[in-house]
C-alpha cells in the first residue's frame, strides 16, 4: 500500500513519522542527531530512500548529512561550503557594512528528476548547487552578483535564502525568496537573475515599493501551473500569475494577513493552506486559536478549519518551512509548531489530528509519499 513518510527537522534533533496510506498509525522515530538545529529534511522526489538534512549547531557549525536508505543510516557529505569571491558588503542592523559570511543551509530542494542533484539556500543570502548527492557545491553565484546585494538586510532570524521554488515546466526557470531582500528570478539557469517584486509594498523601508529589500516568508505554487504563485510575506498575503513579474494582494477576509507558511493542495492548483500569525510582535494565532485557512478559489475567499485544533489557550508559531502537503488521492496537508506538535490532516484539511505531541520546536516538515 502507498504509503507516506515526514520528515521533521526541530531545535534539538530529526524525527521521521511514518504511516501507510490511511494515514491513521503513525511511527514516530527520532530524535536523529540529537541536540543539533535541524533547519530542514528533504527526501528526494526521484528516489524515495534519499533524504538530504542540515545539521547546524552553535558548537561545531553546519553539516549536510544524507540518507540513502529512508534515513535508517546517515553520512556527512560536501561539508566544505565556500563562496565564490563576489565583491561588496550589505547593510547590518545598524547600518554598518558587514561582509558576506556563511552561518547555515536554511532550505534544500533536491531535483524531481535526479536524486544526485540538489540545491542549497545559505545564510548569508547565497544559492548552491551540488550534481554528486551533496558530496561538493558549487555557488550559483550570478545572485549575489546581480548588483543589489548593499540593499539586502537581515530578517530577524538573518539574511536567509529560505525558499527555491523550481518551475516543473522549465529547467532554466526558478524563483528564489530571500529574507529580507524578495523574490529573485532566472530564466538561464541561474547565471542571471532579476528582482520578482513588483506591486509588494513594505512599510518600515526607505522605499516602500523599492525594488528590493521586502521581507517575504515563503512561496509556493503547483508542478502544473508554475507561473501562478502564492506568497507569504511580513504583512501581506499575495499572489502572482506571471511567474513573479507582478504581484496582488489576496489577503482580503483573513483575520490576520501575517504570517510564515503557505503551501499548496497536490492536485487542485487553486486550493492554498496557511496559517495567520497575530503580529509580527506577536507570533500566536490571533485570539489564543489555531487555526489553518484555506482558499479553494485561489486566495479570493477563505475558510478557516479548527476541526482537531486547540480553539483556546493555544500561543505556538508555525514557521516558513514547517508545512508540507503529500500527492495521495486525498491529499494530506501536515504542519509542525514550535510547541513540538506536528498536526496532520488526511482529508484536505477538513478535520486534524495530533501526530505527535512535545517534541523540541518545530523548524521544518516536509512529506515524501511513499510506493
Amino acid at each position: 500500500m502507498t504509503g507516506v513518510r515526514v520528515l521533521v527537522g526541530t531545535r534539538k534533533g530529526a524525527f521521521v513519522l511514518t504511516a501507510d496510506g490511511a494515514r491513521r498509525d503513525w511511527r514516530v522515530d527520532g530524535p536523529l542527531f540529537p541536540g543539533w538545529e535541524i533547519y530542514h529534511l528533504a527526501g528526494s522526489p526521484a528516489d524515495h530512500d534519499r533524504i538530504y538534512a542540515s545539521q547546524s549547531g552553535g558548537w561545531f557549525g553546519q553539516q549536510i548529512q544524507r540518507s540513502d536508505d529512508g534515513g535508517l543510516h546517515w553520512e556527512p557529505v560536501g561539508n566544505e561550503f565556500g563562496y565564490a569571491s563576489v565583491p561588496g558588503t550589505h547593510q547590518w542592523y545598524d547600518g554598518t557594512p558587514h561582509p558576506w559570511e556563511f552561518a547555515r543551509v536554511w532550505h534544500l530542494e533536491p531535483s524531481v528528476t535526479d536524486p544526485d542533484t540538489v540545491l542549497a539556500g545559505v545564510e548569508d543570502a547565497a544559492l548552491f548547487r551540488s550534481v554528486d548527492g551533496g558530496r561538493s557545491w558549487s555557488e550559483l553565484s550570478g545572485l549575489r552578483e546581480h548588483g543589489s546585494g548593499p540593499y539586502w538586510q537581515p530578517g530577524a532570524g538573518g539574511m536567509c535564502l529560505h525558499t527555491i521554488l523550481p518551475d516543473a515546466t522549465d529547467p532554466e526557470r526558478m524563483l528564489v525568496a530571500i529574507s529580507a531582500a524578495g523574490v529573485f528570478r532566472t530564466d538561464d539557469g541561474g547565471k542571471t537573475w532579476q528582482p520578482a517584486n513588483r506591486g509588494l509594498v513594505s512599510e518600515g523601508i526607505p522605499d516602500p515599493d523599492a525594488e528590493v529589500g521586502h521581507c517575504v516568508h515563503k512561496l509556493a505554487s503547483h508542478p502544473s501551473r508554475p507561473e501562478t504563485v502564492y506568497m507569504q510575506k511580513h504583512w501581506d498575503v499575495m499572489r502572482s500569475d506571471d511567474g513573479g513579474r507582478q504581484w496582488y494582494d489576496i489577503g482580503g477576509d483573513l483575520p490576520t494577513d501575517f504570517g510564515f507558511v503557505v503551501d499548496v493542495h497536490a492536485h487542485e492548483p487553486e486550493t492554498v493552506f496557511l496559517v495567520p500569525i497575530t503580529s509580527d510582535a506577536e507570533h500566536f494565532p490571533p485570539e489564543g486559536r489555531l487555526r489553518v485557512y484555506r482558499s479553494r478559489t485561489g486566495g479570493h475567499e477563505w475558510e478557516p478549519l479548527t476541526a482537531g485544533l486547540p480553539q483556546e489557550h493555544c500561543y505556538v508559531d508555525v514557521l516558513r518551512d514547517a508545512m508540507a502537503v503529500d500527492g495521495l488521492d486525498e491529499c494530506g496537508v501536515y504542519f509542525g509548531t514550535t510547541g513540538g506538535q506536528v498536526y496532520g490532516s488526511a482529508d484536505s484539511g477538513d478535520s486534524w489530528t495530533p501526530i505527535v505531541r512535545d517534541l523540541p520546536a518545530v523548524l521544518s516538515v516536509e512529506v515524501q509519499t511513499l510506493p
